[in-house]
């Protein structure tokens, strides 16, 4: 499956329409984002279950600024509406597809209880 370009007006709706997004948030000028391409590319193919999505934070300076991205690139997972990944730096091709099982293993009821438990914290 081909990467998809996430914009202001298509981000809400990929996020609600899938399950399981990989967001890449990258720039043109960006060696390293550049390097990182073909990996998120190669993944994208491999994994076809997995909406791969890419941001450019030159062209999609709000997204960016919602999500806080400061360093590029940046790689957030999206599970059932709740991010559950969200590091800056390239990874090599093992440490996604390590990443991408670790991902899918986890119990989302349990994520979702401790986010709720957490918020609930935050608001004491």
């Amino acid at each position: 499956m081909p990467t998809v370009e996430l914009t202001k007006d298509n981000f809400a709706e990929t996020l609600k329409d899938n399950d399981f997004v990989l967001i890449d948030f990258w720039a043109d000028w960006c060696g390293p984002c550049r390097q990182f391409a073909p990996v998120f590319e190669s993944s994208a193919e491999k994994h076809t279950d997995i909406v791969h999505a890419k941001v450019d934070t030159e062209a999609q300076r709000e997204l960016a600024f919602e999500f806080k991205i400061q360093s590029i690139p940046t790689l957030m997972i999206v599970r059932d509406r709740t991010v559950i990944y969200n590091e800056p730096g390239a990874l090599p091709p093992e440490a996604l597809e390590s990443l991408i099982s670790q991902a899918r293993e986890l119990d989302m009821d349990e994520v979702r209880q401790k986010v709720a438990e957490q918020s609930g914290n935050a608001q004491e």
